[in-house]
């Protein structure tokens, strides 16, 4: 493909396609460049390292977080909504858990998002500042939940790329991991039962108790802060 068939935007798609199959590790120019038919040097015509690549990419799959419309609906509805659009997105890309770590990431995107996140914090009556820490405090939530599928995924691609049969390692790992486990008396009373299978089964439910958790906490501190002022 010639250089000047290439766009900015059309290399965007595809590093992403290429990171949600290889993860970070697996981004590069040249296999980006192979993807789209092209030339490495095509590809550094546009995008000129893979760093800005990277926050390309992970600015574009913010656009398929759905943006609630704070005219609409109540704040905790809205936060609800937002978070859990996050988390499924992060979920859906799991090497952008790892790049928050790694890479300066930044964009309209993502800036869109956080602008809209303190809106629903103010929304929902907190001062300025606070708004800041309790859209601080959802989002670190969110990223936190998201960190272990992420790294089940990043941790299965490492194994599989060193040739090793990954379902098996990881199915050894996790026996010997329960026999660990089975040292401790409230683990062993969670092993084997439906709750613990349920858990396993349904992550997104751990999820959405600890959302409602945060959020019940900032309603009360909200309610707190209002009865404070009438006295």
């Amino acid at each position: 493909m010639p250089r000047d068939t290439l766009t900015a935007d059309r290399i965007v798609r595809a590093a992403i396609e290429l990171l949600d199959e290889e993860g970070l590790d697996g981004l590069n120019m040249r296999s980006l460049a192979k993807r789209l038919g092209s030339a490495a040097t095509a590809v550094y015509w546009h995008i000129k390292s893979k760093e800005d690549l990277v926050r390309l990419a992970g600015d574009e799959v913010w656009s398929e977080v759905e943006l609630p419309d704070l005219d609409a609906t109540d704040w905790r509805t809205a936060a609800t909504a937002h978070a859990s659009g996050m988390h499924a997105m992060l979920t859906r890309h799991p090497w952008l858990v790892q790049a928050f770590g790694s890479h300066f990431l930044y964009g309209p995107g993502q800036f869109g998002h956080s602008d809209v996140s303190l809106g629903i914090y103010e929304k929902a009556g907190f001062a300025a500042a606070d708004a800041d820490r309790a859209a601080a405090a959802v989002f670190t939530f969110v990223l936190g939940s998201a960190l272990g599928p992420a790294a089940q995924v990043s941790l299965h691609r490492r194994l599989s790329r060193n040739g090793a049969d990954a379902g098996h390692l990881m199915a050894e790992a996790m026996t010997r991991a329960t026999e660990t486990a089975g040292r401790f008396p409230r683990l062993r009373a969670r092993l084997g039962t439906t709750a613990a299978t349920e858990y396993a089964a349904a992550p997104d439910d751990a999820f959405l108790f600890g959302l409602r958790a945060l959020l019940d906490g900032f309603e009360a501190r909200l309610t707190a802060d209002r009865a404070g002022r009438r006295d």
